[in-house]
C-alpha cells in the first residue's frame, strides 16, 4: 500500500490539473460563443435595418421627385453597408469598427433623407411612410440594445481570458480579445438640424 501511495497522490494531481484545464477551457469556450451569438443578433438588427431601406426610398421617391440625389446616397450607402462583413471567429476591434464606420455612413444618408422629407408633408402624411418611419426608428432602438448586449457579453469574455489563472488556458489555445462597440467620433456633439 505505501508504495502505490505516491501514484495514488500523482494520479489525484493529474486528474485534478486535467479537470481545471477542461473546466477553464470549456468556460472559455463558452463565453467565446456567447459572444459571436450576440454578434449575430447585432448583425441581424442591422440586416432588419437594411431591408427596410428599399421600400423606404421607394415610397420617398413617389412623393419627392426633386430628391434624387438624397436617395441615391441612402441607396449607395445600403450598398456599401451590406459589402462590409466581419467573420464571427474574428471579432477583433479592426473589424467592428470598419463594421462601424459603413453602418454610420448608412445613418447619415439616412438622416439626411428624414430632414428632406419634412418638405413634403404629403409624404409625412402617407401612412405607408409613417409605418416604415416607425419600424426604422424602432430598429435603430433595438440596434442599439443588441449592440450594448454585445458589448457586455464581449466584456464578461475579455475579461475571463485576461484573470488568472485562465488567461494562462487561453493563451496556450490561442483565444483573444474581442473588440468592443465603441461610439463614433463626433457622438458627443448633438445634431442640429435646420428646416
Amino acid at each position: 500500500m505505501k508504495k502505490a501511495l505516491p501514484w495514488i497522490i500523482v494520479a489525484v494531481i493529474i486528474l485534478a490539473v486535467f479537470l481545471w484545464v477542461k473546466n477553464s477551457y470549456n468556460s472559455i469556450v463558452t463565453a467565446d460563443e456567447a459572444a459571436s451569438g450576440a454578434w449575430s443578433q447585432v448583425e441581424n438588427q442591422y440586416q432588419r435595418r437594411l431591408d427596410l431601406i428599399p421600400n423606404l426610398v421607394a415610397t420617398v421617391k413617389g412623393y419627392a421627385e426633386y430628391e434624387s440625389s438624397t436617395l441615391q446616397e441612402v441607396v449607395e450607402a445600403r450598398a456599401k453597408a451590406t459589402q462590409v462583413t466581419v467573420d464571427p471567429q474574428k471579432l477583433d476591434a479592426e473589424s467592428i469598427a470598419r463594421f462601424q464606420e459603413s453602418q454610420a455612413a448608412l445613418g447619415s444618408a439616412l438622416g439626411r433623407l428624414m430632414v428632406v422629407v419634412e418638405k413634403y408633408p404629403d409624404l409625412k402624411a402617407n401612412q405607408q411612410f409613417l409605418d416604415l418611419q416607425a419600424q426604422l426608428e424602432g430598429t435603430e432602438n433595438r440596434i442599439a440594445v443588441a449592440r450594448k448586449d454585445f458589448n457586455d457579453v464581449v466584456k464578461g469574455y475579455n475579461t475571463m481570458i485576461r484573470r488568472f489563472p485562465s488567461n494562462i488556458i487561453a493563451n496556450i489555445f490561442g483565444f483573444d480579445a474581442k473588440g468592443y462597440f465603441e461610439s463614433v467620433e463626433g457622438a458627443e456633439v448633438a445634431p442640429q438640424v435646420q428646416f
